[in-house]
Protein backbone atom coordinates (compact mmCIF):
# COMPACT_ATOMS: atom_id res chain seq x y z
CA UNK A 1 0.00 0.00 0.00
CA UNK A 2 1.64 3.25 -0.87
CA UNK A 3 0.57 6.40 1.07
CA UNK A 4 1.41 9.85 -0.25
CA UNK A 5 1.38 12.87 2.45
CA UNK A 6 1.25 15.94 1.54
CA UNK A 7 2.14 18.43 4.03
CA UNK A 8 3.90 22.19 3.64
CA UNK A 9 6.80 21.14 6.00
CA UNK A 10 7.73 18.64 8.44
CA UNK A 11 8.94 21.17 11.44
CA UNK A 12 6.88 20.96 14.90
CA UNK A 13 4.46 18.81 15.74
CA UNK A 14 3.47 17.14 12.61
CA UNK A 15 7.01 16.10 11.76
CA UNK A 16 7.68 14.75 15.33
CA UNK A 17 4.54 12.60 15.22
CA UNK A 18 5.04 11.12 11.61
CA UNK A 19 8.39 10.26 12.68
CA UNK A 20 7.58 8.44 15.45
CA UNK A 21 4.69 6.91 13.63
CA UNK A 22 6.67 5.92 10.59
CA UNK A 23 8.85 3.34 12.72
CA UNK A 24 5.95 1.61 14.02
CA UNK A 25 4.13 0.67 10.73
CA UNK A 26 4.82 -2.44 8.66
CA UNK A 27 7.13 -2.79 5.91
CA UNK A 28 3.95 -3.39 3.65
CA UNK A 29 3.06 0.20 3.61
CA UNK A 30 5.19 2.47 1.86
CA UNK A 31 5.16 5.94 2.80
CA UNK A 32 6.52 8.82 0.98
CA UNK A 33 6.23 12.66 1.88
CA UNK A 34 5.95 15.73 -0.42
CA UNK A 35 7.18 18.90 0.83
CA UNK A 36 5.12 22.01 -0.22
CA UNK A 37 8.29 24.46 1.25
CA UNK A 38 12.22 23.39 1.88
CA UNK A 39 12.43 22.51 5.17
CA UNK A 40 13.90 25.08 7.63
CA UNK A 41 14.88 22.40 10.38
CA UNK A 42 15.44 18.89 8.90
CA UNK A 43 15.08 16.93 12.22
CA UNK A 44 11.87 15.24 11.32
CA UNK A 45 12.19 14.79 7.72
CA UNK A 46 15.92 12.84 8.26
CA UNK A 47 14.43 10.67 11.16
CA UNK A 48 11.86 9.66 8.55
CA UNK A 49 13.70 9.16 5.80
CA UNK A 50 15.74 6.91 8.33
CA UNK A 51 12.93 4.19 8.24
CA UNK A 52 13.35 4.14 4.50
CA UNK A 53 10.20 6.70 3.60
CA UNK A 54 11.30 9.08 0.76
CA UNK A 55 11.04 12.99 1.87
CA UNK A 56 10.85 14.90 -1.54
CA UNK A 57 10.51 18.82 -2.01
CA UNK A 58 7.99 19.39 -4.67
CA UNK A 59 9.12 20.94 -7.61
CA UNK A 60 6.03 22.28 -8.69
CA UNK A 61 2.13 21.54 -8.75
CA UNK A 62 2.86 18.93 -11.67
CA UNK A 63 5.52 17.17 -9.44
CA UNK A 64 2.51 16.66 -6.99
CA UNK A 65 -0.13 15.94 -9.08
CA UNK A 66 2.53 12.86 -10.75
CA UNK A 67 3.43 11.63 -7.09
CA UNK A 68 -0.82 11.51 -6.23
CA UNK A 69 -1.09 9.11 -9.50
CA UNK A 70 1.61 6.99 -8.25
CA UNK A 71 -0.39 6.23 -5.05
CA UNK A 72 -3.07 4.15 -3.34
CA UNK A 73 -3.73 6.94 -0.83
CA UNK A 74 -3.26 10.93 -0.53
CA UNK A 75 -3.17 12.26 2.95
CA UNK A 76 -3.24 15.95 3.61
CA UNK A 77 -1.53 16.97 6.04
CA UNK A 78 -4.24 20.04 7.37
CA UNK A 79 -3.70 22.87 9.41
CA UNK A 80 -4.59 26.60 7.63
CA UNK A 81 -0.81 27.24 6.18
CA UNK A 82 -0.45 29.17 3.03
CA UNK A 83 1.20 26.73 0.58
CA UNK A 84 -1.29 24.27 1.51
CA UNK A 85 -4.35 26.02 0.41
CA UNK A 86 -2.64 27.15 -2.67
CA UNK A 87 -2.19 23.26 -3.82
CA UNK A 88 -5.45 22.14 -3.16
CA UNK A 89 -6.74 25.18 -5.54
CA UNK A 90 -3.93 25.16 -7.69
CA UNK A 91 -2.80 21.51 -7.81
CA UNK A 92 -4.54 19.25 -10.73
CA UNK A 93 -5.30 16.35 -8.64
CA UNK A 94 -5.76 12.68 -10.42
CA UNK A 95 -8.75 10.92 -8.96
CA UNK A 96 -7.36 9.43 -5.80
CA UNK A 97 -8.75 8.42 -2.41
CA UNK A 98 -8.30 11.31 0.54
CA UNK A 99 -7.41 11.72 4.26
CA UNK A 100 -7.44 14.87 5.77
CA UNK A 101 -5.29 14.95 9.17
CA UNK A 102 -6.16 17.77 10.91
CA UNK A 103 -3.81 19.27 13.24
CA UNK A 104 -5.99 22.33 14.33
CA UNK A 105 -8.86 21.70 16.77
CA UNK A 106 -11.38 23.71 14.44
CA UNK A 107 -13.52 24.95 17.22
CA UNK A 108 -11.97 28.41 17.35
CA UNK A 109 -10.15 30.32 14.24
CA UNK A 110 -8.80 28.82 12.12
CA UNK A 111 -11.84 27.34 11.33
CA UNK A 112 -11.28 23.73 9.04
CA UNK A 113 -13.53 24.57 5.84
CA UNK A 114 -16.86 22.57 6.10
CA UNK A 115 -16.28 21.49 2.15
CA UNK A 116 -13.17 20.09 2.98
CA UNK A 117 -14.52 17.82 5.94
CA UNK A 118 -17.88 16.61 3.11
CA UNK A 119 -15.27 16.13 0.30
CA UNK A 120 -12.83 14.02 1.99
CA UNK A 121 -12.78 10.03 1.85
CA UNK A 122 -11.56 10.19 5.79
CA UNK A 123 -11.64 12.52 8.06
CA UNK A 124 -9.37 12.13 10.86
CA UNK A 125 -9.25 14.91 14.22
CA UNK A 126 -6.46 14.80 16.53
CA UNK A 127 -8.75 14.99 19.52
CA UNK A 128 -12.68 14.27 20.19
CA UNK A 129 -12.74 17.59 21.02
CA UNK A 130 -13.67 18.11 17.63
CA UNK A 131 -16.67 16.17 17.37
CA UNK A 132 -18.66 19.26 18.27
CA UNK A 133 -18.16 20.50 15.17
CA UNK A 134 -21.62 21.00 13.19
CA UNK A 135 -20.13 19.89 10.18
CA UNK A 136 -18.63 17.13 11.88
CA UNK A 137 -21.82 15.96 14.74
CA UNK A 138 -24.38 16.22 11.52
CA UNK A 139 -21.80 13.96 8.64
CA UNK A 140 -21.10 11.42 11.82
CA UNK A 141 -24.82 10.77 12.27
CA UNK A 142 -24.96 9.60 7.98
CA UNK A 143 -21.67 8.77 7.63
CA UNK A 144 -19.29 7.69 10.80
CA UNK A 145 -17.12 5.76 9.06
CA UNK A 146 -15.96 8.45 7.40
CA UNK A 147 -14.37 10.27 10.69
CA UNK A 148 -11.61 9.14 13.02
CA UNK A 149 -9.56 10.52 15.89
CA UNK A 150 -5.62 9.65 15.82
CA UNK A 151 -3.28 11.04 18.38
CA UNK A 152 -0.61 13.31 17.26
CA UNK A 153 1.17 13.98 20.72
CA UNK A 154 2.96 11.12 22.31
CA UNK A 155 5.13 10.97 25.65
CA UNK A 156 8.71 10.05 26.21
CA UNK A 157 9.80 6.63 25.53
CA UNK A 158 11.75 6.41 28.68
CA UNK A 159 10.27 7.81 31.99
CA UNK A 160 12.18 8.90 35.11
CA UNK A 161 9.88 9.13 38.19
CA UNK A 162 9.65 12.67 39.81
CA UNK A 163 11.28 12.71 43.27
CA UNK A 164 8.47 13.27 45.33
CA UNK A 165 10.31 16.17 47.14
CA UNK A 166 10.81 18.26 44.48
CA UNK A 167 8.03 21.17 43.79
CA UNK A 168 9.92 23.34 40.71
CA UNK A 169 7.61 24.55 38.21
CA UNK A 170 8.06 24.48 34.43
CA UNK A 171 6.25 25.48 31.25
CA UNK A 172 7.37 24.55 27.68
CA UNK A 173 5.84 25.23 24.44
CA UNK A 174 4.43 28.29 22.36
CA UNK A 175 5.76 31.27 24.98
CA UNK A 176 3.33 34.03 23.02
CA UNK A 177 0.30 35.39 23.92
CA UNK A 178 -1.07 33.96 20.79
CA UNK A 179 -1.28 30.80 22.96
CA UNK A 180 0.07 31.43 26.38
CA UNK A 181 -2.66 32.84 29.07
CA UNK A 182 -1.66 36.03 29.81
CA UNK A 183 -1.99 35.87 33.87
CA UNK A 184 0.39 33.08 33.66
CA UNK A 185 2.87 35.76 35.37
CA UNK A 186 -0.23 36.88 37.88
CA UNK A 187 -0.65 33.54 38.90
CA UNK A 188 3.34 33.15 39.30
CA UNK A 189 3.21 36.05 41.17
CA UNK A 190 0.68 35.60 43.88
CA UNK A 191 1.74 32.17 45.10
CA UNK A 192 3.25 32.24 48.55
CA UNK A 193 6.40 31.63 49.58
CA UNK A 194 9.88 32.78 49.15
CA UNK A 195 11.64 29.65 47.12
CA UNK A 196 9.27 29.94 43.97
CA UNK A 197 11.15 29.26 41.12
CA UNK A 198 9.22 28.91 37.63
CA UNK A 199 11.43 27.86 34.51
CA UNK A 200 9.81 28.96 30.88
CA UNK A 201 11.05 26.75 27.84
CA UNK A 202 10.60 28.13 24.22
CA UNK A 203 10.70 31.19 21.92
CA UNK A 204 9.90 33.78 24.29
CA UNK A 205 8.00 36.96 22.47
CA UNK A 206 9.03 40.13 23.18
CA UNK A 207 5.76 40.96 24.34
CA UNK A 208 5.20 38.46 27.01
CA UNK A 209 9.26 39.13 28.46
CA UNK A 210 8.24 42.54 28.69
CA UNK A 211 4.92 41.54 31.13
CA UNK A 212 7.47 39.24 33.04
CA UNK A 213 9.99 42.25 34.31
CA UNK A 214 6.47 44.03 34.94
CA UNK A 215 6.15 41.39 37.88
CA UNK A 216 6.40 42.07 41.50
CA UNK A 217 8.88 39.02 41.80
CA UNK A 218 9.90 39.14 38.04
CA UNK A 219 13.50 36.81 39.47
CA UNK A 220 10.79 33.66 39.99
CA UNK A 221 10.44 33.69 36.20
CA UNK A 222 14.09 31.88 34.53
CA UNK A 223 13.24 31.83 30.63
CA UNK A 224 15.30 29.05 29.54
CA UNK A 225 14.67 29.64 25.83
CA UNK A 226 14.12 27.07 23.07
CA UNK A 227 15.26 23.24 23.53
CA UNK A 228 15.53 20.80 21.50
CA UNK A 229 15.71 18.17 24.35
CA UNK A 230 12.08 18.22 26.13
CA UNK A 231 13.01 15.57 28.26
CA UNK A 232 16.39 17.17 30.01
CA UNK A 233 14.23 20.68 30.48
CA UNK A 234 11.82 18.63 32.10
CA UNK A 235 13.83 16.45 34.13
CA UNK A 236 14.16 19.40 37.14
CA UNK A 237 11.02 20.30 37.57
CA UNK A 238 7.81 18.01 39.16
CA UNK A 239 4.72 20.68 38.26
CA UNK A 240 3.66 21.80 34.67
CA UNK A 241 2.01 25.21 34.53
CA UNK A 242 0.33 24.81 31.01
CA UNK A 243 -2.71 27.73 31.22
CA UNK A 244 -3.74 28.74 27.78
CA UNK A 245 -5.98 31.02 26.17
CA UNK A 246 -9.42 29.62 26.00
CA UNK A 247 -9.31 30.05 21.83
CA UNK A 248 -5.86 28.57 20.93
CA UNK A 249 -5.96 26.53 18.02
CA UNK A 250 -3.89 23.75 19.24
CA UNK A 251 -5.46 20.29 19.54
CA UNK A 252 -2.86 16.84 20.42
CA UNK A 253 -0.79 19.74 23.01
CA UNK A 254 2.46 17.54 22.74
CA UNK A 255 4.29 19.53 25.51
CA UNK A 256 1.72 18.61 27.73
CA UNK A 257 1.54 15.19 26.98
CA UNK A 258 5.87 14.91 26.95
CA UNK A 259 5.30 16.66 30.53
CA UNK A 260 2.78 14.16 32.02
CA UNK A 261 4.56 11.46 30.46
CA UNK A 262 7.76 12.38 32.47
CA UNK A 263 5.24 12.38 35.74
CA UNK A 264 4.80 16.27 36.02
CA UNK A 265 1.52 16.44 37.20
CA UNK A 266 0.00 19.25 35.10
CA UNK A 267 -2.13 22.57 35.81
CA UNK A 268 -4.11 23.73 33.22
CA UNK A 269 -7.25 25.71 32.34
CA UNK A 270 -10.61 24.14 31.46
CA UNK A 271 -10.02 24.35 27.86
CA UNK A 272 -11.77 21.41 25.77
CA UNK A 273 -8.17 20.53 24.07
CA UNK A 274 -6.63 20.21 27.66
CA UNK A 275 -9.97 18.72 28.92
CA UNK A 276 -9.55 15.74 26.72
CA UNK A 277 -6.07 14.85 27.89
CA UNK A 278 -5.82 15.99 31.69
CA UNK A 279 -8.64 14.24 34.31
CA UNK A 280 -8.86 17.01 37.03
CA UNK A 281 -7.86 15.12 40.49
CA UNK A 282 -6.51 12.52 38.88
CA UNK A 283 -3.54 12.52 36.37
CA UNK A 284 -3.51 16.17 36.76
CA UNK A 285 -5.62 19.53 37.71
CA UNK A 286 -7.91 21.39 35.68
CA UNK A 287 -8.78 24.79 36.71
CA UNK A 288 -11.80 27.28 35.87
CA UNK A 289 -9.80 30.05 36.30
CA UNK A 290 -6.95 32.15 37.15
CA UNK A 291 -7.78 32.04 41.03
CA UNK A 292 -8.04 28.22 40.81
CA UNK A 293 -4.56 28.22 39.52
CA UNK A 294 -3.20 29.76 42.31
CA UNK A 295 -5.30 27.74 44.96
CA UNK A 296 -3.87 24.67 42.94
CA UNK A 297 -0.27 25.30 42.67
CA UNK A 298 -0.35 25.97 46.21
CA UNK A 299 -2.12 22.81 47.17
CA UNK A 300 0.84 20.67 45.22
CA UNK A 301 3.54 23.08 45.91
CA UNK A 302 2.81 22.30 49.84
CA UNK A 303 2.18 18.67 49.52
CA UNK A 304 4.93 16.60 48.00
CA UNK A 305 2.50 12.81 48.67
CA UNK A 306 -0.22 14.72 46.38
CA UNK A 307 2.41 15.16 43.69
CA UNK A 308 3.78 11.46 43.70
CA UNK A 309 0.21 10.05 43.51
CA UNK A 310 -1.09 12.08 40.58
CA UNK A 311 2.71 11.93 38.97
CA UNK A 312 2.13 8.28 38.73
CA UNK A 313 -1.20 8.48 37.50
CA UNK A 314 -0.19 10.86 34.90
CA UNK A 315 2.91 8.53 33.49
CA UNK A 316 0.37 5.52 33.57
CA UNK A 317 -2.51 7.44 31.45
CA UNK A 318 -0.16 8.68 28.91
CA UNK A 319 1.47 5.55 28.51
CA UNK A 320 -1.56 3.83 27.82
CA UNK A 321 -3.38 5.95 25.54
CA UNK A 322 -1.14 7.98 23.38
CA UNK A 323 1.76 6.12 21.98
CA UNK A 324 3.43 6.12 18.28
CA UNK A 325 2.01 2.47 18.03
CA UNK A 326 -1.13 3.17 19.01
CA UNK A 327 -1.50 5.90 16.23
CA UNK A 328 0.20 3.45 13.81
CA UNK A 329 -2.31 0.70 14.26
CA UNK A 330 -5.17 3.02 14.20
CA UNK A 331 -3.89 4.72 10.36
CA UNK A 332 -3.00 1.01 8.65
CA UNK A 333 -6.93 -0.12 9.67
CA UNK A 334 -7.96 3.62 8.47
CA UNK A 335 -6.03 3.33 5.09
CA UNK A 336 -6.92 -0.62 4.49
CA UNK A 337 -10.55 0.28 4.84
CA UNK A 338 -10.42 3.32 2.55
CA UNK A 339 -8.63 0.95 -0.19
CA UNK A 340 -11.43 -0.44 -0.63
CA UNK A 341 -13.72 2.33 -1.83
CA UNK A 342 -13.33 3.49 -5.27
CA UNK A 343 -11.19 7.13 -6.75
CA UNK A 344 -12.87 10.31 -7.78
CA UNK A 345 -11.78 13.38 -8.65
CA UNK A 346 -11.91 16.72 -6.29
CA UNK A 347 -12.34 20.18 -6.91
CA UNK A 348 -11.10 21.78 -3.99
CA UNK A 349 -11.01 25.40 -5.42
CA UNK A 350 -14.76 24.90 -5.20
CA UNK A 351 -14.09 24.71 -1.43
CA UNK A 352 -11.09 27.06 -0.43
CA UNK A 353 -11.64 29.53 -3.26
CA UNK A 354 -9.44 30.94 -5.93
CA UNK A 355 -6.91 33.90 -4.78
CA UNK A 356 -4.79 33.82 -1.44
CA UNK A 357 -7.41 35.97 0.32
CA UNK A 358 -9.92 33.55 -0.95
CA UNK A 359 -7.90 30.94 1.12
CA UNK A 360 -7.15 33.11 4.35
CA UNK A 361 -10.71 33.93 4.56
CA UNK A 362 -11.51 30.00 4.04
CA UNK A 363 -9.70 29.54 7.99
CA UNK A 364 -11.10 32.57 9.58
CA UNK A 365 -14.98 31.83 9.31
CA UNK A 366 -17.82 29.59 8.36
CA UNK A 367 -20.26 30.58 5.08
CA UNK A 368 -22.46 33.45 5.92
CA UNK A 369 -20.13 34.84 8.60
CA UNK A 370 -19.00 38.79 7.71
CA UNK A 371 -15.30 40.16 7.64
CA UNK A 372 -15.75 41.74 10.81
CA UNK A 373 -14.50 38.43 12.39
CA UNK A 374 -11.68 38.24 10.87
CA UNK A 375 -8.89 39.71 12.20
CA UNK A 376 -5.43 41.06 10.72
CA UNK A 377 -2.15 40.55 11.97
CA UNK A 378 0.53 43.15 11.55
CA UNK A 379 3.31 42.01 9.48
CA UNK A 380 5.86 42.23 12.24
CA UNK A 381 4.41 38.61 13.54
CA UNK A 382 3.74 36.57 10.64
CA UNK A 383 3.40 33.43 12.54
CA UNK A 384 1.44 30.07 11.06
CA UNK A 385 -1.62 31.17 9.44
CA UNK A 386 -2.13 34.62 10.06
CA UNK A 387 -2.88 36.93 7.56
CA UNK A 388 1.08 38.22 7.33
CA UNK A 389 1.65 34.74 6.97
CA UNK A 390 -0.02 34.72 3.80
CA UNK A 391 1.17 38.42 2.81
CA UNK A 392 5.05 36.93 3.42
CA UNK A 393 4.30 34.18 1.20
CA UNK A 394 2.31 35.55 -1.73
CA UNK A 395 4.13 38.92 -1.62
CA UNK A 396 2.20 42.10 -3.42
CA UNK A 397 -0.39 39.88 -3.92
CA UNK A 398 -3.77 41.90 -5.41
CA UNK A 399 -6.68 40.07 -3.75
CA UNK A 400 -4.87 40.24 -0.27
CA UNK A 401 -4.47 43.54 -0.61
CA UNK A 402 -8.22 44.00 -1.27
CA UNK A 403 -9.30 41.90 1.45
CA UNK A 404 -11.74 43.07 3.74
CA UNK A 405 -10.49 42.59 6.96
CA UNK A 406 -11.78 44.11 10.20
Amino acid sequence: MKILHVTPHLGGGVGKAHAAIAGQLPTTIEQTFVLLEAPRDRRHADAIEATGAPVIIADNFGHVARLARAADLVQFELWNHPRLFECLARCDFPAMRTVFWSHISGLFKPVIPPGLIEAAGRFVMTSEVSWSIPTVAALRKTAPQKFAVINSGFGFAEVRPKPAESGSIAYLGTVDFVKMHPDFFDVVDRLAGDAIEVCVWGTADPEVMARALRMRHPERIHFRGQTAEPARALAGASIFFYPLQRDHYGTAENALVEAMSSGLVPVVLNNPAEMAIVRDGENGFVARSTDDCVSLLHRLLSSSGLRQKVSQNAISSIAQTRTPALSAQKFESLWRTLLNEPTRRYEFQNTVGKTPADWFLATQRLPGETAQSVEKTSPHRASKGTFAHFEMTFASDESLKNCEIA
